[in-house]
């Protein structure tokens, strides 16, 4: 067998799957990967119900999901231990109306009065009203591709990028996609994402990646494509995790690995540089949601300069407290772009790339935490 791209251009992929903490701490996800458990999306659209869903209210809908949860729970530990395979699930009779089905239900019925993110414009996107994200009843994608620049053990990693977020950060570095045009690109039905994703899975995506801007005003389309794709692949949630409790219990069930930012150790900072309130209140809770189930989870952490102490220290500190199933990438990535590039003198304290003092620093407290950071740093 020849050796595979990604393969020649992240070699240190190969590596890390080597390590024990790596190999432990994303063994639910490896194991999708390479098809030997069934990915969590496949286990929930094998889950039967029955009754009329459009005629059920949304308490209703929320009741009949919580109890086919458990439903799911059952069948996801034996797949977790091993004692049900991918092909075991697929053998079994597919339903007319599965738990996957009440997931949607209820996020369209969320579309009528939008509060996917804890913006809760409610507005209805649904018959065509806007809210803060600008996204109306539709999804655009400005690209998708073989991402071979994330973290070592997701490349090749299927990356969907979608238009709009609903964060305004001044560093943006998508901003042309995520604030300028958030419409660039094209739009997709549910069919056609999972097109998509299938695509990718065959050219060889270990996952697909679902980011932006941020995916989560897509959350409507994206539950509704997991109906009709083929592939048996890991979905992997890239996001900025201000996200509303109801939007996590949606996706807890369907997301095999998360990939969440957590950007600010305060709100000050997160209302200055992406104009979002109660930020660490809304982003901890989100996080605690996949780390309490010990779910498959690599945390990005961006340094900012002059921010270690405000923002990298206690995020850190958070994370080693609250999350220690996680795999974290403490990243030095950060560079002036979008506002911070044109107003330098408005943001002086981040108009520059992060010293190799300052990262050095983010690294001593993550060992001093004992964090799981090198593999994917």
């Amino acid at each position: 067998m020849g050796v595979a791209y990604w393969e020649l251009v992240r070699p240190d992929a190969v590596t890390v799957w080597r390590s024990r903490v790596v190999r432990e701490k994303l063994s639910w996800y490896y194991d999708v990967m390479v098809n030997k458990a069934p990915a969590k999306f496949v286990i929930a659209r094998y889950i039967p119900t029955e009754g009329d869903l459009g005629k059920m209210n949304l308490e209703e809908l929320w009741a009949l999901h919580d109890s086919l949860s458990k439903e799911f729970s059952k069948l996801f530990h034996q797949a977790k231990n091993r004692k049900l395979t991918y092909a075991d699930v697929v053998k079994l009779d597919k339903p007319r109306i599965s738990y996957l089905d009440v997931k949607v239900e209820i996020a369209r019925r969320i579309l009528e009065q939008c509060r996917f993110c804890e913006w809760r414009c409610k507005v209805n996107r649904l018959g065509g009203a806007r809210g803060f994200c600008r996204l109306a009843n539709e999804t655009y994608i400005s690209s998708y591709f073989l991402h071979v620049g994330e973290e070592a053990p997701l490349v090749p990693s299927g990356t969907i990028f979608y238009g709009s977020c609903n964060f305004r950060c001044v560093f943006c570095q998508n901003h042309d996609i995520s604030q300028e045009n958030p419409f660039s690109g094209w739009k997709v039905t549910a069919e056609e994402l999972a097109t998509i994703q299938d695509y990718l899975r065959q050219e060889g995506a270990r996952n697909i990646n679902h980011v932006g801007g941020d995916p989560t005003p897509n959350i409507y389309t994206i539950l509704s494509s997991l109906k009709y794709v083929r592939s048996n692949v890991p979905q992997l949630w890239n996001s900025n995790m201000y996200l509303t409790e109801e939007s996590m219990k949606l996706l807890l069930d369907v997301i095999d690995i998360w990939l969440p930012d957590f950007k600010y150790g305060n709100d000050s900072c997160a209302l200055r540089l992406s104009m979002v309130r109660n930020y660490v209140e809304v982003v901890t809770r989100n996080l605690k949601a996949p780390c309490e189930r010990a779910d498959p989870i690599i945390i990005r952490h961006l340094v900012l300069p002059n921010h270690v102490s405000c923002c990298t220290e206690p995020v850190l500190t958070w994370i080693s407290h609250n999350c220690p199933s996680a795999l974290v990438n403490v990243m030095g990535q950060y560079r002036p772009e979008y506002l911070v590039l044109r107003y330098p003198e408005k943001y002086r304290e981040i108009a520059r790339r992060p010293s190799a003092d300052e990262m050095n620093q983010a690294y001593s407290i993550a060992k001093k935490l004992k964090i799981d950071f090198e593999d994917v740093s």
